[in-house]
């Protein structure tokens, strides 16, 4: 069963997050062995918990890909907690909104191709697919 276009777009959205925490990663580290981190144990505690994030991120892509449920229901929730932290990026002393908007335009934007693709899922296991008008 191939996947529907929503889906389709949806894995290339949470791909490109989960390579862009990737990115985030490599900066970590550098900054690590650079000596910028404060208290270096953080600093290694922080990378692993980004990697994990990553790791799930690639992970959820791939299920999205494939039409795994689970793949749009991690995505989900995925982009609930950026759009979290794009709203911390927003608000406070220290607020940064361009950062804000950098984290949540692509949240949204895979939010709403995976509200798509777990509609068109849905509907089509219950068999309103293409002969019902794809509604």
């Amino acid at each position: 069963m191939g996947t529907n276009p929503a889906a389709r777009a949806a894995a290339v959205v949470v791909g490109l997050e989960g390579l862009a925490v990737i990115a985030l990663v490599v900066v970590q580290v550098l900054a690590l062995f650079g000596g910028d981190a404060g208290d270096p144990t953080s600093g290694i505690a922080l990378i692993v918990l980004t990697a994990v994030s990553a790791a799930a991120l690639c992970a959820f892509a791939v299920a999205i890909a494939r039409g795994q449920s689970w793949g749009r229901s991690g995505g989900i929730v995925s982009q609930l907690l950026i759009l979290a932290v794009a709203l911390g990026a927003v608000t406070g002393a220290y607020a940064h909104p361009l950062v804000a908007l950098a984290l949540a335009a692509p949240a949204v934007l895979g939010l709403v191709l995976l509200i798509f693709a777990a509609r068109r899922a849905a509907a089509l296991k219950t068999g309103r697919g293409e002969a019902d008008g794809d509604r």
